[in-house]
């Protein structure tokens, strides 16, 4: 057979299985590491479909974006528990103090844990009667500041680690963030870029082994002590921007949209949706939202959620959250947030 048959024979062959012969794409899903930080914090913003870069009037604006706690002119403080996935627990703080012309300042702390575990050998099996823990936890401080009537900016630094039994990794990291009110309607604009900062890599004790450097020599030292290597993985970088605005009365019914862009660096574009109808003053107030909306493999569901806004005397309020977040595959999520305005 000569060369020219050889090469029509491979040209038909990519013409009628192009499938077979196109190489599949290479994703980086599931390849970061600390990914609690990518979990959304506090049941307003869950009940809305992480909808919340725009809106970000609250607490939990440090997570979401920064800027937003520039526009807050009262102390405040929030509390977040999340019953997570396959038993863990997600809790989130923060704790926001403006001072006028200086600018906003606030703190806040996140822990995802698993509970305490009972170990397990390829020779006990059942459990050595030893007990580990796992988890993640963040801590930050987090600025703001307006710098005109219509635009503000602000930044959360956080130290980042993640644990199990004597083993750990940890990074420092900064979000950053930018609130725009527009004239138009009052239609907010915001935007912000969560978890820049180092790689995570394990190290500790638990990677302490004996190696036999050589295993073909006979007489030499078995019992090398070694560390194990492990590799260094980027931390979940997420860039959001949204727009929100409000329709109605604040007084009879208010209705509060948001639309959120997010690209996060280890999957596909996503977009979120959220809708809040606040009513009596905003006394009682409902929820409902769309997440991950054309996200490849995507698990989300529909979320809702509603809340209370309590007014007390001295100007002190309570505002008490929930949201349910459903999900196609997986367990369903129920997420309570507490918030205190002085």
């Amino acid at each position: 057979m000569d060369m020219k048959k050889i090469g029509l024979i491979c040209i038909s062959i990519v013409l009628l299985f192009p499938e077979s012969i196109a190489a599949k794409p290479v994703t980086k899903t599931g390849t970061t590491a600390a990914k609690f930080l990518a979990v959304g914090i506090g049941s307003r913003a869950n009940g809305m479909g992480d909808a919340f870069v725009a809106l970000a009037n609250d607490g939990t604006a440090m997570y979401w974006n920064p800027a937003g706690i520039a526009q807050l002119d009262r102390m405040e403080v929030v509390s977040n528990y999340s019953q997570w996935l396959a038993d863990i627990n997600l809790m989130y703080f923060g704790l926001v103090l403006p001072f006028q012309q200086y600018g906003t300042f606030g703190i806040n702390a996140t822990h995802m844990g698993v509970g305490e575990m009972e170990v397990t050998t390829e020779t006990n099996p059942e459990g050595t009667g030893e007990y580990f823990n796992s988890g993640s936890y963040a801590v930050g401080l987090s600025y703001g500041k307006v710098l005109t009537d219509r635009f503000s900016i602000g930044g959360n630094l956080k130290y980042i680690n993640e644990y199990i039994m004597n083993s750990s990794a940890g990074s420092v990291a900064l979000d950053i963030g930018t609130l725009f009110i527009s004239p138009f309607w009052g239609i907010r604009f915001g935007a912000s870029i969560s978890n820049f900062g180092g790689k995570m890599q394990m190290t500790g004790e638990d990677l302490l082994v004996t190696k036999d450097i050589d295993e073909t020599k006979y007489g030499n030292n078995e019992s090398v002590n070694a560390y194990l290597a492990t590799d260094r993985f980027d931390l979940p970088l997420l860039l959001r921007v949204g727009l929100s605005g409000d329709l109605g009365n604040a007084n009879v019914m208010r209705a509060t949209w948001a639309i959120d862009a997010i690209h996060p660096n280890d999957n596909t574009e996503y977009l979120n949706l959220g809708l809040e109808l606040g009513m009596v003053n905003n006394l009682v107030v409902l929820r409902m939202g769309m997440k991950a909306l054309f996200m490849d493999y995507r698990d989300e569901n529909l979320s809702v959620g509603g809340g209370l806004n309590i007014p007390l005397a001295n100007n002190l309020k309570f505002h008490v959250d929930y949201a349910y977040q459903s999900y196609l595959y997986l367990d369903q999520v129920h997420k309570y947030t507490l918030r205190i305005v002085f």
